[in-house]
């Protein structure tokens, strides 16, 4: 039977593929967003979030704190790129979401298992992206178009067992006809996997950003469950790596929730990450369920944090917190 051999989480911020000293790029769709969650769980207005936000925040916002946070962001990648080539696993199953990138609202489902025996990468059309966004894609994407192996047997496999345990997935065997995978998929390949190999992956989406199909948290712990028997199950002597992509708190951060979740994924409290309030599950840090599916897979594992690192942008608290750690 196959067995899962390592575990892995790690962010996908544009600002980690962004120079430090072009982070303000960033900071200019925070001055236009008039709905930033914050951390009562509630939206707000730029303005209101500068109000609410505490003076101590200007001193994270000088070019010297930015270089060392970045310097800190980009050590964390090329440390999960070893970890993982030192592994070298045979199979990566990847837990992420997509934002309109592939699934759109003429069909939102809550989870989706994808089986094809390929994986296209494929540039966009950066001219059609904000700025900021458009600085940032070579971080998801490889210069020409890449064709990387999927894992069919496995991804049928898994959808067969959860099926089965009454996770009523949708699966896709093919992307739409001319895209790539999602930023969620194509940052692990291109950032943390680049010039590394790539093992044949199985990506899972999640929806964790549009409601009225974000699946709850105690959903997600209890779906990483039924994944991490789904794996053991299969008729194979693979070694397979499961990695959560995406988080931690963005766009407004939130370094108490991101602190708890930290905490409770290294004390394997299970609980704590199940009872997650969904009122801080929005935007950004709706990306935290990609973790806890993932927990749900590990919880036999210690997880080691690689790093922390609250990216501040703005004085209204605007910026992601980046998190990366591996289980073994």
């Amino acid at each position: 039977m196959a067995k899962i051999v390592l575990g892995v989480g790690t962010s996908h911020s544009p600002m980690l593929s962004t120079p430090p000293e072009q982070w303000p790029e960033h900071a200019k769709r925070d001055l236009a967003n008039t709905k930033l969650w914050a951390w009562d769980g509630k939206t707000h207005t730029y303005e209101e979030m500068v109000e609410m936000s505490p003076s101590s925040i200007a001193a994270e916002l000088t070019m010297d704190v930015w270089r060392e946070k970045d310097a800190a962001n980009q050590a964390a990648i090329a440390k999960l790129g070893d970890v993982i080539a030192d592994a070298a696993p045979d199979v990566l199953v990847i837990v992420g979401d997509d934002q309109h990138e592939l699934i759109h609202d003429d069909n939102m489902p809550s989870l989706l298992v994808y089986w094809g025996e390929k994986l296209l990468n494929k540039p966009r059309d950066r001219t059609r992206m904000p700025p900021s966004i458009a600085l940032a894609a070579w971080g998801n994407e490889f210069d020409g178009e890449v064709e990387l192996d999927g894992q069919a047997s496995l991804g049928l496999h898994i959808i067969e067992s959860v099926m089965a345990e009454e996770f009523d997935v949708a699966h896709s065997k093919e992307l739409p006809d001319g895209r790539g995978e999602g930023h969620a998929f194509g940052f692990v390949h291109r950032r943390v996997l680049d010039g590394k190999r790539i093992p044949p992956t199985v990506p899972i989406l999640q929806n964790t950003y549009y409601p009225p199909t974000q699946p709850l948290p105690k959903r997600c712990y209890a779906f990483g469950n039924a994944l991490r028997r789904a794996i053991e199950s299969w008729d194979s002597d693979a070694r397979v790596a499961v990695l959560a992509s995406g988080g931690l708190s963005h766009f407004v951060i939130d370094e108490k929730l991101d602190r708890g979740v930290l905490k409770a994924l290294q004390e394997k409290d299970a609980d704590h990450l199940r009872t997650l309030p969904v009122e801080l599950l929005n935007s950004g840090n709706s990306e935290i369920r990609n973790w806890i599916t993932v927990a749900g897979m590990v919880e036999d594992k210690d997880m080691t944090l690689v790093d922390y690192v609250p990216c501040y942008r703005s004085p209204a608290s605007t910026g992601c917190a980046m998190a990366f750690a591996y289980w073994e």
